[in-house]
């Protein structure tokens, strides 16, 4: 029990961990790797295997279907981009339907934070030649809306 605990803890931080090298990455590229899409897909299911919630997975997978194909109506007319849709896929797969709700009201007030941060000029850009005046990196603030939603007790 401990055991499984220690390690349901460690996917946890390695979780947190990934977020937020996506994050960094965001804000320097405007881009999020495939490989850390896979990564976050690979330790929810282990996340879940450990803590034996292996009824939990497809109805999560399903809900992140639902929110892909949402996301997909705004992607494709380029509202929004590619790694956010990615992103936020994967999110929403790892808190499930269960919380839903409170990783959504985080992500709209992680949003706003970091809408006012670029509007005050308390973010900048690392290339500001990359940035395009409606470019936005969202990685931080769902990296935010997840990692609170986790501390909330939403796994």
């Amino acid at each position: 029990m401990i055991f499984s605990s220690a390690l349901s803890y460690l996917a946890l931080v390695l979780t947190a961990g990934t977020l937020i090298y996506a994050a960094i990455i965001d804000l320097k590229e405007f881009k999020i790797s495939n490989e850390v899409v896979i990564i976050l897909s690979v330790l929810f299911v282990f996340h879940a295997g450990i803590n034996g919630e292996w009824a939990r997975i497809p109805w999560n997978i399903g809900l992140a279907i639902c929110v892909l194909a949402l996301l997909l109506m705004f992607y494709l007319p380029g509202h929004v981009g590619g790694g956010d849709v990615k992103i936020l896929t994967v999110a929403f797969m790892w808190t499930g339907i269960d919380c839903a709700f409170a990783f959504s009201v985080l992500l709209l007030v992680f949003v706003v934070l970091h809408l006012a941060a670029v509007k005050f000029g308390l973010v900048q850009f690392a290339h500001p030649e990359r940035a395009r005046a409606n470019r936005v990196a969202f990685a931080p603030s769902i990296a935010g809306a997840l990692i609170g939603a986790f501390i909330l007790g939403c796994r």
